[in-house]
């Protein structure tokens, strides 16, 4: 067995009080026991990391990137993000266009973000299915820890503006719900088709779009919606009503409008990005206040970056600036660890540092929520996979290719 044990720092596990030269003990990459110094027993053979005068937390986590699938500065030719195509796009998958060599993943661990959840786009009423994977990895069979998380869907003006320029359905509000109508009646039907054939032992044809959306109607896959108008947002509520499923509002823009309402339905919220412009009508109300209001109404909120909509190593910083403009510190924190983690099925692996979770680890130069601190190493599963060099001033990822040795 390895064991790795970061001693010395100011250990904020999330979801627990902070420790004063705190330890975290690591085994076989998850961990096994955080606590004061004097209440961990560090196995003798364990290697030592010292944290002393560094901030311990876990590993930030972006609920809803795009990473990999619109690769930094490839335009088309690397951008899988949108299969516009077909309105139902459940069969869709974002793991088959993901390229973990492009540079958005080191810049992940340069912001201290260790975990993803890579999404498809929002071109269509249904998307496809997202996963979730470690921001490092040689491959990405290497980086998924959760394989089947949600699938990804749009309300608003980005799919009736693609299939409204191809003058067909859905060119308004009106069409994308009744596609979405359509899809999940259609997915009921073959359910109830499917579960007679096997009842009677008799061959069925698997369609791979409506087992999808069965697993989503089964609550075996969360349903994210892309919304960005509170008006959009009573549909999206509407629509999880009408047929059952687990829903996590993705955005969010004008969710403060509408804060009780989401509150008192318990709806998540992935809110954000928050450092773009007013660059389309229903992002007229954004604002930096509206993570403080849907918090204090009692939304469970997680902050995204939509990378690359903004640079995934600015989760922080978009925290940051939702403080300064009223969101509790604290619930920053568990807004960018613990909530993403809980508002997707996560939390039995990623979103705090507590014993039996991945050991993603980051060591920070003082608090994360302060922008002139900074993430100084990172660990991935208990493997250091990032530095910061303070010699040369820049960060310095594990090489993820392969060396031929000779």
């Amino acid at each position: 067995m390895a064991y790795k044990a970061i001693v010395g720092g100011y250990v904020v596990p999330v979801g627990a009080a902070p420790i004063e030269g705190g330890t975290v003990l690591i085994e076989d990459g998850r961990i096994t026991q955080v606590g004061a110094e004097a209440d961990v027993e560090v196995p003798e053979d364990a290697e030592l990391v010292d944290a002393s005068g560094s901030w311990v937390l876990p590993g930030f986590i972006d609920a809803h990137a795009h990473l990999g699938v619109h690769e930094d500065g490839e335009g088309w030719a690397g951008n899988d993000t949108n299969e516009m195509t077909d309105p139902n796009g459940a069969r869709f998958r974002a793991v088959d266009g993901i390229d973990p060599y492009e540079p958005g993943f080191d810049d992940a661990l340069s912001g201290g973000v260790t975990s993803v959840v890579i999404k498809p786009g929002s071109g269509n009423p249904i998307g496809g299915q997202t996963i979730g994977v470690k921001t490092w990895g040689r491959s990405i069979l290497d980086m998924i820890f959760a394989e089947h998380v949600s699938v990804k869907s749009a309300l608003g003006e980005n799919p009736k503006r693609v299939y409204g320029e191809k003058k067909v359905t859905p060119s308004t509000r009106l069409g994308v719900a009744a596609i979405l109508r359509e899809a999940f009646t259609k997915a009921r039907n073959y359910q109830a088709k499917r579960d007679h054939a096997l009842a009677e032992g008799k061959p069925f044809e698997t369609d791979l779009t409506n087992e999808t959306l069965a697993k989503v109607l089964d609550g075996e896959l969360y349903w994210d919606q892309h919304v960005h108008r509170a008006d959009d947002m009573v549909t999206a509520i509407r629509l999880a009503d009408e047929f059952g499923y687990k829903l996590v509002i993705n955005h969010g823009t004008e969710g403060h409008l509408i804060a009780d309402l989401l509150a008192e339905r318990d709806v998540p919220v992935i809110l954000g990005p928050l450092f773009t412009t007013k660059s389309k009508v229903e992002l007229r109300n954004r604002s930096l206040r509206s993570a403080g209001i849907l918090a204090r109404a009692g939304v469970r909120i997680s902050i995204t970056t939509d990378h690359p909509v903004v640079p995934i190593n600015f989760l922080v910083y978009q925290a940051a600036l939702a403080v300064k403009d009223g969101l509790d510190p604290e619930t920053a924190l568990k807004a960018l660890t613990l909530h993403p983690a809980q508002m997707l099925g996560l939390d039995d692996r990623i979103g705090t540092l507590a014993p039996g979770l991945d050991a993603d680890v980051v060591l920070w130069s003082g608090d994360p929520l302060d922008v002139m601190n900074r993430a100084m190493r990172v660990f991935v599963r208990g493997q250091e996979v990032y530095h910061f060099d303070e010699t040369t001033g820049e960060g310095v990822s594990a090489d993820r290719r392969y060396r031929e040795t000779r």
